[in-house]
């Protein structure tokens, strides 16, 4: 990945992360460093919301910091009625869930071990013999 943001740019977007986040009463925020993992981002971060609406609350608060901060979202992805919504901020992907999907879809599993990882990415399939390319 092409550094999208200095060391202290990226500290910057984290601080303004979590304290959002805790100014909103989430639960169970969690940082991961990925930069190693992907090329797709630098960190995770992934917070408990209490019901749908403080998700989405959550989400609409973030979001509006991050502009002000001018930290531009790339894109945001869960409805209104979601128990689960991100936010791409670039080197920072923030996923605010409800606690059933975080156990569920387990992302700080996945994102430990590469080994897991690996497991999802997909293989391209052997070509079958007598077909042209």
């Amino acid at each position: 990945m092409t550094n999208t943001m200095t060391e202290a740019r990226l500290n910057e977007c984290l601080a303004l992360v979590t304290e959002t986040l805790e100014d909103m009463k989430a639960k169970n925020i969690t940082v991961l460093n990925v930069e190693n993992l992907t090329d797709v981002m630098e960190r995770i971060v992934i917070a408990d919301g209490t019901s749908k609406r403080h998700v989405r609350a959550l989400a609409d608060s973030l979001g509006a910091e991050a502009k002000k901060a001018g930290f531009m979202p790339l894109g945001r992805e869960g409805g209104s009625d979601s128990d689960w919504t991100l936010i791409d901020l670039g080197a920072v992907v923030v996923h605010m869930m409800m606690p059933q999907a975080r156990e569920f879809y387990d992302l700080e599993g996945l994102w430990s071990s590469p080994e897991s990882l690996a497991e999802l990415v997909a293989t391209p399939r052997e070509k079958k013999a007598g077909r042209r390319n």
